[in-house]
Protein backbone atom coordinates (compact mmCIF):
# COMPACT_ATOMS: atom_id res chain seq x y z
CA UNK A 1 0.00 0.00 0.00
CA UNK A 2 1.21 3.41 -1.07
CA UNK A 3 0.73 6.38 1.32
CA UNK A 4 -1.21 8.54 -1.07
CA UNK A 5 -3.61 5.37 -1.58
CA UNK A 6 -5.44 5.32 1.24
CA UNK A 7 -6.72 8.22 4.16
CA UNK A 8 -5.72 5.52 6.54
CA UNK A 9 -4.31 8.72 9.01
CA UNK A 10 -7.36 10.66 8.35
CA UNK A 11 -9.30 7.56 9.01
CA UNK A 12 -8.02 6.76 12.31
CA UNK A 13 -8.08 10.82 13.59
CA UNK A 14 -11.69 10.43 12.79
CA UNK A 15 -12.53 6.95 14.24
CA UNK A 16 -10.91 7.21 17.31
CA UNK A 17 -12.44 10.49 18.42
CA UNK A 18 -14.44 11.12 21.52
CA UNK A 19 -18.23 12.69 21.32
CA UNK A 20 -20.54 13.45 23.99
CA UNK A 21 -23.22 11.20 24.51
CA UNK A 22 -20.92 8.44 22.45
CA UNK A 23 -18.14 7.36 24.82
CA UNK A 24 -17.47 3.46 24.35
CA UNK A 25 -18.94 1.37 27.66
CA UNK A 26 -16.95 -1.41 28.44
CA UNK A 27 -16.42 -3.01 31.96
CA UNK A 28 -12.51 -3.82 32.25
CA UNK A 29 -11.86 -7.39 32.88
CA UNK A 30 -9.23 -7.24 35.48
CA UNK A 31 -8.72 -11.04 35.42
CA UNK A 32 -7.30 -10.77 32.23
CA UNK A 33 -5.36 -7.30 32.78
CA UNK A 34 -2.34 -7.09 30.44
CA UNK A 35 1.48 -7.79 32.60
CA UNK A 36 2.63 -4.47 33.16
CA UNK A 37 6.25 -5.52 32.77
CA UNK A 38 7.72 -7.37 30.12
CA UNK A 39 10.53 -10.13 31.31
CA UNK A 40 13.11 -12.15 29.28
CA UNK A 41 13.48 -15.56 31.60
CA UNK A 42 16.46 -16.62 29.60
CA UNK A 43 18.66 -13.74 28.28
CA UNK A 44 22.25 -14.03 27.69
CA UNK A 45 23.16 -11.50 30.08
CA UNK A 46 21.90 -10.01 33.16
CA UNK A 47 23.46 -6.52 33.64
CA UNK A 48 23.20 -4.34 37.54
CA UNK A 49 23.31 -1.02 36.60
CA UNK A 50 24.68 1.24 38.47
CA UNK A 51 21.95 3.63 40.90
CA UNK A 52 21.18 7.02 38.96
CA UNK A 53 23.93 9.88 40.51
CA UNK A 54 22.54 12.93 40.00
CA UNK A 55 24.20 15.84 39.71
CA UNK A 56 22.96 18.96 41.69
CA UNK A 57 24.30 21.43 40.12
CA UNK A 58 22.80 21.11 37.01
CA UNK A 59 20.21 24.30 35.83
CA UNK A 60 16.89 22.63 34.86
CA UNK A 61 15.86 25.95 33.17
CA UNK A 62 19.25 25.64 31.30
CA UNK A 63 18.48 22.44 30.25
CA UNK A 64 14.84 23.25 28.90
CA UNK A 65 16.33 26.14 26.69
CA UNK A 66 19.35 24.61 25.32
CA UNK A 67 17.76 21.04 24.57
CA UNK A 68 18.54 20.44 20.76
CA UNK A 69 19.12 17.82 18.39
CA UNK A 70 22.57 16.80 17.74
CA UNK A 71 23.73 14.76 14.74
CA UNK A 72 27.35 14.48 14.51
CA UNK A 73 28.88 12.09 17.67
CA UNK A 74 32.55 12.31 18.54
CA UNK A 75 34.00 8.37 18.77
CA UNK A 76 34.86 8.81 22.72
CA UNK A 77 32.67 6.38 24.57
CA UNK A 78 29.39 7.07 27.08
CA UNK A 79 30.24 5.72 30.92
CA UNK A 80 28.07 3.32 32.15
CA UNK A 81 26.55 5.60 34.48
CA UNK A 82 25.40 7.73 31.81
CA UNK A 83 23.45 5.15 30.42
CA UNK A 84 21.87 4.02 33.85
CA UNK A 85 21.04 7.94 34.25
CA UNK A 86 18.83 8.05 30.61
CA UNK A 87 17.21 4.52 31.23
CA UNK A 88 16.12 5.95 35.05
CA UNK A 89 15.05 9.23 33.66
CA UNK A 90 13.16 7.81 30.84
CA UNK A 91 10.83 4.93 32.21
CA UNK A 92 12.86 4.49 36.25
CA UNK A 93 10.76 3.82 38.91
CA UNK A 94 10.51 6.46 41.23
CA UNK A 95 7.37 6.05 43.96
CA UNK A 96 6.91 2.54 44.82
CA UNK A 97 3.97 0.53 46.32
CA UNK A 98 2.91 -2.43 47.41
CA UNK A 99 0.36 -2.53 44.21
CA UNK A 100 1.84 -0.07 42.06
CA UNK A 101 4.99 1.88 40.67
CA UNK A 102 4.66 5.14 39.22
CA UNK A 103 7.61 6.42 37.16
CA UNK A 104 9.27 9.22 35.83
CA UNK A 105 7.02 9.68 32.64
CA UNK A 106 3.29 10.08 32.98
CA UNK A 107 1.31 7.64 31.34
CA UNK A 108 -2.27 7.39 29.95
CA UNK A 109 -4.29 5.45 32.78
CA UNK A 110 -0.94 4.46 34.47
CA UNK A 111 -0.32 1.42 31.86
CA UNK A 112 3.12 2.32 30.86
CA UNK A 113 3.08 0.41 27.44
CA UNK A 114 6.24 1.35 26.17
CA UNK A 115 9.37 -0.98 26.07
CA UNK A 116 13.16 0.40 25.92
CA UNK A 117 15.57 -1.61 24.33
CA UNK A 118 19.00 -0.22 23.85
CA UNK A 119 21.81 -0.72 21.45
CA UNK A 120 25.09 -0.53 22.48
CA UNK A 121 28.08 0.60 20.58
CA UNK A 122 30.35 2.48 22.63
CA UNK A 123 29.46 2.19 25.91
CA UNK A 124 32.61 1.90 28.66
CA UNK A 125 33.00 -1.78 30.43
CA UNK A 126 29.86 -3.02 28.14
CA UNK A 127 29.76 -5.11 25.32
CA UNK A 128 27.94 -4.09 22.74
CA UNK A 129 24.87 -5.62 21.53
CA UNK A 130 21.04 -5.84 22.22
CA UNK A 131 19.69 -5.05 25.74
CA UNK A 132 16.46 -4.58 27.08
CA UNK A 133 16.16 -2.98 30.01
CA UNK A 134 14.74 -4.26 32.62
CA UNK A 135 12.68 -1.53 34.33
CA UNK A 136 11.80 -3.02 38.01
CA UNK A 137 15.41 -4.36 38.68
CA UNK A 138 16.55 -1.44 36.79
CA UNK A 139 18.89 -3.60 34.61
CA UNK A 140 19.77 -4.89 31.08
CA UNK A 141 19.75 -8.33 29.93
CA UNK A 142 22.07 -8.59 26.84
CA UNK A 143 19.39 -10.52 24.01
CA UNK A 144 22.06 -10.66 21.20
CA UNK A 145 26.10 -9.88 21.00
CA UNK A 146 27.49 -8.03 18.37
CA UNK A 147 27.89 -5.25 16.42
CA UNK A 148 24.41 -3.61 14.91
CA UNK A 149 24.81 -0.13 14.55
CA UNK A 150 24.62 -0.29 10.60
CA UNK A 151 21.65 -2.56 10.64
CA UNK A 152 20.05 0.03 13.04
CA UNK A 153 20.96 2.51 10.40
CA UNK A 154 19.99 0.68 7.91
CA UNK A 155 16.10 0.24 8.82
CA UNK A 156 16.01 4.10 9.91
CA UNK A 157 16.06 5.25 5.99
CA UNK A 158 19.86 4.85 5.98
CA UNK A 159 20.47 7.55 8.35
CA UNK A 160 24.10 7.34 9.28
CA UNK A 161 23.72 9.32 12.89
CA UNK A 162 22.36 5.63 13.99
CA UNK A 163 25.66 4.36 12.84
CA UNK A 164 28.13 6.47 14.45
CA UNK A 165 25.96 7.21 17.92
CA UNK A 166 27.50 5.56 21.46
CA UNK A 167 23.92 3.79 21.96
CA UNK A 168 20.78 3.58 20.43
CA UNK A 169 17.44 3.60 21.86
CA UNK A 170 14.74 1.88 20.45
CA UNK A 171 11.18 2.21 21.89
CA UNK A 172 8.65 -0.13 21.38
CA UNK A 173 4.87 -0.45 22.43
CA UNK A 174 3.15 -3.23 23.98
CA UNK A 175 -0.19 -2.68 22.61
CA UNK A 176 -2.80 -4.55 24.45
CA UNK A 177 -1.98 -2.62 27.91
CA UNK A 178 -3.08 0.39 26.41
CA UNK A 179 -5.90 -1.02 24.34
CA UNK A 180 -7.21 -2.97 27.46
CA UNK A 181 -8.73 0.03 29.10
CA UNK A 182 -8.74 2.40 25.96
CA UNK A 183 -9.83 -0.03 23.01
CA UNK A 184 -8.88 1.84 19.76
CA UNK A 185 -8.39 4.95 21.20
CA UNK A 186 -5.67 3.44 22.84
CA UNK A 187 -3.44 4.30 19.53
CA UNK A 188 -3.82 7.91 20.44
CA UNK A 189 -2.42 7.42 24.26
CA UNK A 190 0.46 5.25 22.81
CA UNK A 191 1.89 7.68 20.41
CA UNK A 192 1.71 10.60 23.61
CA UNK A 193 3.59 8.11 26.08
CA UNK A 194 6.58 7.96 23.55
CA UNK A 195 6.68 11.54 23.14
CA UNK A 196 6.86 11.92 27.18
CA UNK A 197 9.61 9.35 26.88
CA UNK A 198 10.95 11.35 24.11
CA UNK A 199 11.25 14.93 25.47
CA UNK A 200 13.05 13.34 28.66
CA UNK A 201 15.46 11.64 26.36
CA UNK A 202 16.33 14.59 25.15
CA UNK A 203 16.39 16.71 28.49
CA UNK A 204 18.75 14.06 30.11
CA UNK A 205 21.17 14.20 26.91
CA UNK A 206 21.22 17.91 27.47
CA UNK A 207 21.86 17.98 31.18
CA UNK A 208 24.31 15.20 30.84
CA UNK A 209 26.09 17.51 27.76
CA UNK A 210 25.71 15.18 25.39
CA UNK A 211 24.30 14.91 21.74
CA UNK A 212 21.25 13.53 20.82
CA UNK A 213 18.64 13.25 17.96
CA UNK A 214 15.12 10.79 17.74
CA UNK A 215 14.35 9.23 14.33
CA UNK A 216 10.50 8.54 13.35
CA UNK A 217 11.27 7.41 9.90
CA UNK A 218 12.05 3.93 10.06
CA UNK A 219 11.22 0.10 8.24
CA UNK A 220 8.77 -0.47 10.82
CA UNK A 221 8.74 -4.74 10.22
CA UNK A 222 12.90 -4.48 9.61
CA UNK A 223 13.06 -3.21 13.05
CA UNK A 224 10.21 -5.59 14.44
CA UNK A 225 12.37 -8.34 12.81
CA UNK A 226 15.53 -7.17 14.64
CA UNK A 227 13.95 -7.03 17.72
CA UNK A 228 12.33 -10.66 17.03
CA UNK A 229 8.54 -9.00 17.76
CA UNK A 230 5.56 -9.37 16.03
CA UNK A 231 4.67 -5.82 14.88
CA UNK A 232 1.13 -6.49 16.30
CA UNK A 233 0.91 -7.66 19.97
CA UNK A 234 4.20 -5.26 20.49
CA UNK A 235 5.50 -2.81 17.65
CA UNK A 236 8.45 -0.56 17.52
CA UNK A 237 7.65 3.31 17.49
CA UNK A 238 10.60 5.67 17.88
CA UNK A 239 14.24 5.41 17.82
CA UNK A 240 16.74 7.56 19.83
CA UNK A 241 20.44 8.19 19.51
CA UNK A 242 22.98 9.65 21.34
CA UNK A 243 26.56 9.95 21.73
CA UNK A 244 29.19 13.06 22.70
CA UNK A 245 29.85 15.80 21.31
Amino acid sequence: MSFGSENFGDNFQQKSKYERNKLPRHALDWGNKPKTYKVYSNPIKKIELPQPDFDKSIDFWNVIKNRHSTRKFTTEPMSIMELSLFLFGMSGLNRVFPQFAFRTVPSAGGLYPIEIYSVVNNVIDLEKGLYHYDIQRHSLNLLKQGDFRNQVAEVCLDQRIASISAVNFIWSAMIGRSQWKYLQRCYRYIYLDAGHIGQNFYLIAEALGLGACTIGALYDDELNQFLEIDGKTETVLYVGVVGKK
